[in-house]
């Protein structure tokens, strides 16, 4: 082989191992900012969840106290 086969050779194998290793960092943060994303999101449900039990029982409450006042009236 020719010395500039050889150069283009190397410099083939460089880009593909250059390529292949900035595309595999790359999966790597995608997955990990994903992944942080769903702990995000599972937090903002589980806040969402409890917000909805509350405006319940605040309902309850409310029908209650309204029925004790109408109890207390007559």
């Amino acid at each position: 082989m020719t010395e500039a086969v050889m150069v283009a050779v190397l410099s083939l194998i460089g880009t593909i191992v250059g390529t292949f290793g900035g595309i595999m960092m790359a999966n790597k943060l995608t997955n990990y900012r994903i992944e942080q994303l769903e702990k995000k999101v599972e937090k903002h449900n589980s806040v969402i969840e409890r917000v909805y039990k509350l405006e319940k029982h605040e309902a309850v409450m409310e029908e209650e106290i309204e029925q004790l006042r109408g109890y207390h009236q007559h």
